[in-house]
């Protein structure tokens, strides 16, 4: 049994209520959450008032930074017992909940190092005034995090919040909570104080809802669907509270004539079927220049069919998807293909060893989608691969733009002038050149643009948008 986390004690919830956790690798139940509800919520958020208030606020920067790094070290300790959590609680490769442990550690270890680095500045003003400025935290912030990063999203937005001095009270998606309560019992440990770090579980409308609505939450941190990105919104502009909000995306990689194939074709294997394509950045559309079409499908075809998927023990090259909606979700994509005559270039394949009863599906690489369809419009977050041709860098702009989302970008070419002209045509967050992703980097600004959301985190910036600015004009004759 899993109970809340706040003030530093585990709490039951006053519902009395429970929610079961499910291994997405077959489909079982293995343990019990917490149904979390508003009165969860607002005693979370009053212990982390109290904490930004007292301990947390006479805390100097450097001191802060001491136990955020000090937060990283257990971490680092702790790395395998978060893989095993991550994997049975989320379905990810072994492999890829290490990953993700590591990161996190390295995301703590980051903001660590950045917490008294965030400086002021001087302004040059009239005769007989000294003016600057000075960032400092919005209080209490609300973190709501999904179930395909849970400790990257953490690591990203809970790192950057407590660095610029908030308390933090999150609410993680129901379908992955396991690793973000043990790191909290580790933050205890590390030294934080009661109320820095608050979790409450339980379903988006209940305790989520209340998260978002209570009026002692300063900023709110949103990762998810538009649909309750734009909700979220709503709610905070009731008491004009500001949000960060990574709201998906439907990313193409733009492959042209001159581009090296052979280093460019693992990398974009790996952006649609890592976390089994559940990826907010996934390169979910390939674009490929004409003369090389057939060319590179043909190879694309080849690398989806040696793709094998399995339990998440197995350590094979993608695992379940989270739950049985997420699985219904995708083949409703796949059905409408077919029904469209949308062909089907290959599918990797689920092993023998994956129980019935878990959520697998086979890499499916498509070609030839129609701009308009839906395969090339909305986010599958499935491992679901969208080919399309093109002619000219016009013509490849206007398929790369024409989606509601700019979250990322892929840009495949040795030409280096045509490099800068499309990182500056297409409209996206981040734009990778020659790569996808950059390794994921901690320090890199991550956010999108139109329906991508916006606001960034990761990286320095991520600190600018958990502070707020004031300034200071004294005079002194």
């Amino acid at each position: 049994m899993q109970f809340h986390f706040i003030a530093n004690e585990a709490v039951a919830s006053t519902s009395a209520r429970t929610l079961p956790v499910i291994d997405p690798s077959d489909g079982q139940p293995f343990d019990e959450l917490q149904r979390g509800n508003a009165a969860d919520i607002d005693a979370a958020v009053r212990a982390a008032r109290r904490c930004f208030e007292g301990a947390w606020h006479r805390l100097g920067a450097a001191e802060r930074g001491r136990l955020l790094y000090r937060l990283s070290q257990k971490i680092a300790e702790h790395v395998d017992e978060l893989t095993l959590l991550e994997q049975r609680d989320c379905g990810k490769p072994v492999s890829q909940a290490r990953a993700d442990a590591l990161a996190l550690a390295r995301y703590f270890e980051f903001y660590a190092g950045a917490c008294d680095k965030l400086h002021g500045e001087t302004i040059p003003y009239q005769d007989g005034y000294s003016v600057f400025t000075w960032r400092e935290p919005h209080g209490v912030t609300g973190h709501i995090i999904p179930w395909n990063y849970p400790m990257q999203i953490f690591g990203r937005s809970v790192g950057g919040a407590l660095a610029a001095g908030n308390a933090c009270v999150v609410k993680p998606a129901e379908d992955a909570c396991l690793s973000l309560l043990r790191v909290a019992q580790l933050a205890a440990e590390a030294g934080f104080p009661a109320g820095a770090i608050n979790i409450v579980t339980g379903y988006g409308h209940e305790a989520g809802d209340a998260l978002a609505r209570h009026a002692g939450i300063d900023h709110i941190s949103f990762t998810g669907s538009p649909r309750i990105g734009t909700l979220i919104q709503q709610l905070a502009a009731e008491r004009h509270c500001p949000v960060t909000l990574e709201l998906g995306g439907k990313s193409p990689q733009i492959v042209f004539g001159d581009a090296d194939l052979g280093a460019a074709l693992p990398v974009l294997v790996n952006a649609i079927v890592q976390n089994a394509g559940q990826t907010c950045s996934a390169g979910s559309r390939v674009l490929i220049q004409r003369d090389i079409y057939e060319l590179l499908l043909e190879r694309l075809g080849h690398a989806f069919e040696a793709l094998r998927v399995g339990p998440a023990a197995m350590d094979l090259d993608v695992g379940p998807l989270i739950r049985q909606t997420q699985q219904q979700r995708v083949w409703d994509f796949l059905s409408d293909a077919q029904h469209a005559g949308i062909p089907m270039v290959a599918q990797g394949v689920v092993v023998d060893e994956a129980p019935e009863s878990g959520f697998y599906q086979a890499p499916t690489l498509l070609r030839d989608v129609p701009p308009g369809h839906r395969l090339a419009q909305e986010e599958v977050f499935g491992p679901v691969l969208a080919a399309m041709p093109f002619g000219d860098e016009d013509d490849a702009v206007a398929l790369a733009n024409a989606t509601p989302f700019g979250l990322a970008a892929g840009i495949w070419t040795t030409d280096g002038a045509r490099q800068f002209r499309m990182a500056r045509r297409v409209r996206a967050g981040q734009v990778f050149i020659n790569n996808y992703g950059a390794g994921g980097g901690v320090e890199l600004p991550f956010g999108g643009m139109k329906s991508s959301g916006y606001g960034r985190e990761k990286g320095f910036e991520a600190l600018y948008g958990f502070t707020t600015l004031k300034t200071v004009a004294v005079r002194h004759g």
